[in-house]
């Protein structure tokens, strides 16, 4: 089964994806911050990794690295609140494969997580 990390600050957007996710069939997991994120990602190496950018203490950039020497052929999508096009950029850069902004739009997700695992799995 693929397996997915949602990865948020915000806990109702945690719930939303989880939820959404969930009901598509997906294995999901979640972190509520950046040190939390990176012990799931060693624990259950997911596909693919919805990660808010900006959180406390560890932010979104900094275990997006992480994430990529862990295992740089998993997906990352960040997410974020704030329309910042060098923070985009920054994060495409350092390996993220898209990058979204909230209010996250469930259709676009579910679209996202097809494409990726199609490529994932190819």
């Amino acid at each position: 089964m693929e397996k997915i990390l949602v990865v948020d600050d915000e806990r109702h957007v945690v719930r939303l994806l989880k939820e959404f996710l969930n009901s598509k069939n997906y294995e999901v997991y979640t972190a509520m911050n950046g040190m939390e994120a990176i012990e799931k990602v060693k624990e259950v190496n997911p596909h693919i990794v919805f990660l808010d950018i900006l959180m406390p203490g560890m932010g979104g950039l900094d275990c997006l690295k992480e994430i990529m020497k862990l295992n740089p052929k998993t997906a990352v999508v960040m997410l974020t609140a704030v329309i910042d096009e060098e923070l985009a950029l920054r994060a495409l850069q350092l390996g993220a494969d898209d990058y979204i902004t909230k209010p996250v739009d469930l259709n676009y997700i579910e679209t996202v997580v097809m494409v990726k695992m199609i490529q994932l799995l190819d």
